[in-house]
Formats: C-alpha cells, sequence, structure tokens
C-alpha cells in the first residue's frame, strides 16, 4: 500500500508525548524518545511492509517497559514519545539527515523519499517541537536539579554484524554520570557496561541530551540497552532494578540530589 501524504487526517490521535507518574518525588526525569512503533494514520503506513512496521527500526523494543519499572523504582517522571522514529525520529535535530529517515539499517522507508519542505515541516511542527515542550515541561517541574535520562535499546545484530556489547552509556559533553556509573556498576551486576557504544556523540544520537542536557547545565546520561536482555517482564523488571540502583548509587557519590522534589 502506498504512503498517505502528509496531510491533516480525520482519525484522532494521541498526544506525542505520554507523561508517566506526573507526581513522582525524584530529581530524576527519564526520557523514552523511541517507545512506539505508532505511525498516525495521517502518514499512511509509510509504504512499509509489516515486519518492518514492528522491527528494531520503528522503535526501540523493550525500552517503554524497561523505563517504566525504573519509573516505578525512582519515583521518576517519565516522558514516552507515542509515534515511530520512523515518522520522526525525536532524538535527531530537525536539521539531521536522519531526522526523517528514508532506509534504516535494510529497511526501505518508502514514504520518507522525497519529502517536500512542507511535508518535513509538517512533521517537526506535529511531533518533533510538541515531544521537546513536553520534556521542557517536565524538566521544569522536577525543578533546578533535575537529572537527565533517556532510555533506548538497540538490535544485538545490525547489518550483518554480531554486538557484543550488552549495556552502552552514551554522554554528550558531560561525562560525569556516564562514567560514574560504568565504574560502579561492577558492584551490581554481571552485565558488563561499555562508555560510548554501541553508538557515541560522533554518530549523532545525543540529541536529546544536548538540547535538554548540555545547554540547560543539568546532568545527563543516554542508556542503551541490547533488546533481547529486556524481551520478557521479568529481565525488564530485574535490568530495571539493577539500572536504577546503579543510578542512585552513581548520583549520590557525585553529591547530586535524587529526592524530594517540589511540586510546583
Amino acid at each position: 500500500m502506498p504512503a498517505a501524504a502528509d496531510t491533516t487526517g480525520t482519525q484522532k490521535e494521541p498526544p506525542v508525548a505520554t507523561v508517566v507518574n506526573r507526581s513522582g518525588q525524584s530529581k530524576i526525569v527519564l526520557i523514552c524518545e523511541h517507545a512506539s512503533k505508532h505511525i498516525p494514520s495521517v502518514f499512511g503506513d509509510l509504504g512499509l511492509t509489516e515486519a518492518a512496521k514492528i522491527s528494531h527500526a520503528a522503535w526501540d523494543i523493550g525500552a517503554q517497559e524497561l523505563a517504566e519499572q525504573m519509573s516505578v523504582t525512582l519515583d521518576s517522571m517519565l516522558v514516552l514519545n507515542t509515534v515511530s522514529r520512523l515518522v520522526y525520529d525525536c532524538n535527531r535535530a530537525p536539521a539531521a539527515p536522519d531526522a526523517m529517515p528514508s532506509q534504516s539499517e535494510k529497511i526501505v522507508v518508502p514514504g520518507n523519499r522525497g519529502l517536500s519542505q512542507q511535508q518535513k515541516l509538517h512533521r517537526i511542527k506535529t511531533v518533533y517541537e510538541p515531544f521537546h515542550a513536553s520534556v521542557q515541561t517536565v524538566l521544569e517541574s522536577a525543578g533546578p536539579d533535575a537529572i537527565l535520562v533517556t532510555i533506548h535499546s538497540f538490535t544485538g545484530v545490525y547489518n550483518g554484524q554480531q554486538r557484543a556489547t550488552e549495556i552502552g552509556l552514551i554522554h554528550h559533553h558531560d561525562d560525569r554520570l556516564a562514567k560514574k556509573m560504568i565504574d560502579l556498576s561492577v558492584q551490581f551486576t554481571h552485565h558488563p557496561f561499555a562508555l560510548n557504544q554501541p553508538y557515541s556523540q560522533r554518530d549523532g544520537v545525543t540529541h536529546m541530551l544536548e538540547r535538554h542536557g548540555t545547554q540547560n547545565a543539568i546532568p545527563n546520561v543516554m542508556i542503551e540497552v541490547r533488546n533481547d536482555l529486556i524481551n520478557t517482564t521479568e529481565k525488564q523488571r530485574n535490568l530495571a532494578s539493577v539500572l536504577a540502583n546503579v543510578l542512585s548509587r552513581s548520583l549520590q557519590s557525585l553529591g547530586l540530589p535524587i529526592h524530594s522534589r517540589e511540586i510546583l
């Protein structure tokens, strides 16, 4: 089925951002930019096959559930994106070439080929901007000592290559939290943590950290988990507990407050 044009649709769609645990008392704010594989009806099916629609190219498999478990454990607010990254990748700036990718790994996205400036602007205005506005609002409600943590998952095989990394911690300019978590992780889990793997700032994956963390002097880190480690509810629950523990201990070690948020 051909992809639909980017025009105003009639079907009611959910907001592009959902806030979980809005009354959470932690200073930690969790973000999951690639939580959903949902493609709003206005975009048709982007010309994707059924397999492509549910593949890792469309979303971070298991990331939402992991983030939700961490939100409970940490009593943190969590912002979930409800739109597939194949419509717009909210961890990319509007000028980034892969913000609306025409191909992701080996998966072709016909509905993203030859987009006009008007079509691109429509996605920026209806997906990117409202999502980032929600993130900014939640961070502001967490107060001046907010901590920004983004939750992602990645596939164990990429372009035919096996990835050995299990859990990656990625940073933008501020590497304090990522490095502290690496240092302390061996005390709490047998899963190896790796710095700036399987991606790093050079791959253009730190837009969220830069826009909402670095530019506002907010400590930040991106957590990347290989998706076979979180493909069941039990695995998600167990790893959420480990990550929450490592994150909390690291913040304490750095002398950063993590609780008693004032409700504004």
